[in-house]
């Protein structure tokens, strides 16, 4: 990819797009068990936390002596676009599967997103893939787990509170 901009802007909205959706689907789904909020989640992930990125990315490219406009607007671009596709990609299993089948599936599909973004990675630098594929996908999973006990936590903090 010859931009850096959209290279920068690529790799990190996919990134973030799983690791923050998948935290999310199953953090809410932990805590509440609701279709409801865990839909309304992805959605939200997909626009205000896409423009968020986005906007981060804008800032950290533009603190860039280096940078040129086009740059810095291609990344912001490739940002927002790659997050809210990717968090938006983990709509369909959620709405056509049941819960516990979405988010295996969800899991899975983030993980094969990571595994692809990350084999890309190793294959530019010219190293072995399996360390880097180990390395960014045990991130994801410490992510998952942690945002699963996270929302047992809550649930069982605030969940008597709300019934």
């Amino acid at each position: 990819m010859d931009n850096d901009g959209t290279r920068t802007g690529l790799y990190f909205g996919f990134t973030s797009g799983v690791i923050t959706t998948l935290g999310l689907i199953v953090g809410l789904h932990s805590g509440t068990q609701s279709l409801t909020a865990v839909v309304g989640g992805i959605i939200l992930i997909a626009i205000a936390d896409g423009a968020s990125d986005a906007t981060g990315i804008h800032l950290s490219k533009e603190a860039d002596p280096g940078a040129t406009a086009r740059t810095v607007w291609m990344a912001t671009l490739a940002t927002f676009l790659s997050k809210f596709a990717v968090s938006m990609s983990f709509l369909p299993p959620v709405l056509l599967l049941p819960m516990d089948t979405a988010i295996i599936t969800a899991i899975v599909w983030g993980l094969l997103i990571i595994i692809a973004l990350s084999f890309f990675i190793a294959r530019n630098q010219e190293v072995h893939p399996l360390p880097v594929i180990i390395e960014h996908s045990l991130i994801t999973l410490v992510v998952i787990t942690v945002a699963h006990f996270v929302g047992v936590w809550v649930d069982r903090i605030f969940g008597q509170v709300a019934a």
